[in-house]
């Protein structure tokens, strides 16, 4: 018996997210469960592949640039990568890269230190992730209540919908789904407690209950 699944970049729908890049969820298209996947595209030269950011937790991360040319920012060093380059990055450092060619494609890997792999599904979130930045919650909403009906074994979607509802004033439901996260991982309970998201549900009875030690 055989158990396998083939993909190509270009089958799998892209979201724009963060700092205009554009991210492919590899992890969730393919169901992989072990680690971290997703691969970034960038179709202009100059374009960003992925946010800037460090990764917290000791996650770990394997850059794999699988078409064109990226330029790698690693802390105060810049890194070129043609197409076949590995780029390891530790936790703590800072990192981004910049499509040198059109079209370039980078395969990020990543996983925590120590700790067996949790798919938070946050990738998924995505679509929604740019319109709650810009404050429209009920555009959020809109989105996110999709994708939660549609994929409703991951909590971080369930979280962050949590968090539009609650600042759109829509408190039994923001509690409704903050619950239902919380059962998924209920490390996320930590994190309620101190979300600014939360502060308009934080007085009430159900919100107190579920963040209670």
């Amino acid at each position: 018996m055989s158990d396998y699944r083939v993909a190509r970049l270009d089958e799998i729908e892209g979201f724009d997210y963060r700092q205009e890049t554009r991210m492919q969820p590899v992890r969730h298209h393919l169901g992989i469960t072990a680690f971290g996947t997703n691969a970034w595209r960038a179709e202009k030269v100059g374009d960003r592949l992925f946010p800037e950011h460090e990764e917290d937790e000791g996650n770990e991360e394997l850059y794999v640039v699988v078409r064109g040319r990226a330029r790698f920012e690693l802390g105060e060093d810049t890194v070129d990568a043609p197409a076949g380059t590995l780029v390891f990055v530790s936790p703590e450092t800072t990192r981004t890269a910049f499509a040198e060619e059109a079209g370039t494609a980078v395969l990020a890997v990543g996983a925590t230190r120590g700790k067996a792999y949790e798919p938070s599904g946050w990738e998924i979130w995505a679509p929604a992730h740019l319109l709650y930045e810009a404050g429209d919650y009920a555009g959020a909403i809109e989105i996110a209540r999709e994708v939660v009906e549609a994929n409703p074994e991951y909590a971080a979607p369930l979280y962050n919908l949590a968090c539009c509802e609650a600042l759109a004033g829509m408190t039994e439901d923001a509690i409704g789904h903050l619950r239902a996260a919380i059962e998924l991982r209920p490390t996320l309970r930590d994190l309620a407690k101190e979300d600014t998201d939360l502060d308009p549900i934080r007085d009430e009875s159900g919100f107190r209950e579920l963040v209670r030690d």
